[in-house]
């Protein structure tokens, strides 16, 4: 593999991944955690993406995990009373929701990835794209309504990536962007985000893990799992009636991605060799 593997992981799909290794607990935690407690290094058990992330790793793959986190900064607002609006599927950004959604990315599921992964003998470093402005965003308007800190993604500074990596560091990237200027956060869609990345890498294979095995032409069927697409097929779909509005961002995200400088994307469900699999063409694909 020429460039790195860019893998976008998050939402229902970190549930999906850690269920094997939750139904273990003998107590559910509060919050849903992506892997178990840490029992020491040896056979410390995490979820199957990780786990799988953790062999590609070790057997010499460059890998870039995009973590997402939407239904724990739901949870985290609920808790605290904070109410959540949104708009066109966007959630509203004010900066008290700003906070609570930089806490929860980065501070608790960023270290969570990190520490879980650390545990499967890989040298995790958990940033933000904040940091060194690897992701540079503008405020992001829905239908001429604000949305607050709601951020589109226009440059990506992957030097901080570059240097992770050539450090045999494995980098874990909360999505978050920083205004041009430095002055306040932006929260962004992580799939545009991971799309970034993968694109200003040059990516080799962009993996999006979602919960369901493929995308489909018909969501209410099964059967219609989409095999492959060009960036083309791919932004025509997402526009369509028949992308569902969850899988919109990552048909446009695996698009956007190939469009801009990544060999393939791949749209897969978690279980165990997700990526392998997807890899071998069990996966929706979009290559030129």
């Amino acid at each position: 593999m020429k460039g790195p593997l860019v893998v976008k992981y998050g939402g229902a799909a970190l549930s999906a991944g850690s269920a094997a290794s939750l139904s273990s607990r003998a107590e559910p935690p509060v919050i849903p955690s992506v892997a178990n407690e840490v029992r020491g290094v040896e056979g410390a058990p995490s979820d199957l993406v990780l786990a799988e992330i953790a062999e590609l790793w070790r057997a010499g793959t460059p890998v870039v995990l995009v973590h997402g986190g939407g239904p724990e900064i739901d949870r985290a607002l609920e808790a605290r009373g904070i109410a959540t609006e949104r708009i066109a599927g966007q959630r509203v950004t004010d900066a008290l929701t700003l906070e609570v959604a930089e806490a929860v990315l980065c501070g608790t599921i960023n270290k969570r990835l990190v520490r879980a992964l650390l545990a499967l003998r890989v040298a995790a470093g958990g940033v933000s794209g904040e940091d060194a402005s690897l992701l540079v965003a503008d405020r992001l308007h829905s239908s001429g309504a604000s949305l607050g800190f709601v951020g589109e993604v226009i440059a990506c500074n992957p030097q901080l990536l570059q240097a992770l990596l050539n450090s045999r560091i494995l980098p874990v990237v909360a999505p978050l962007a920083v205004a041009s200027g430095g002055e306040h956060a932006y929260n962004v869609n992580a799939d545009l985000a991971a799309a970034a990345i993968a694109s200003a890498l040059k990516a080799e294979a962009f993996v999006l893990v979602t919960n369901v095995p493929r995308v489909l032409r018909n969501p209410d069927d099964p059967a219609t799992g989409i095999d492959r697409m060009t960036p083309l097929e791919a932004r025509a779909f997402a526009a369509s009636e028949a992308c569902r509005s969850s899988m919109k961002p990552k048909v446009t995200a695996a698009a956007n991605a190939v469009t801009l400088g990544a060999t393939a994307a791949y749209i897969c469900n978690a279980r165990a060799n997700a990526i392998t699999a997807a890899l071998a063409g069990d996966a929706t694909i979009v290559s030129r």
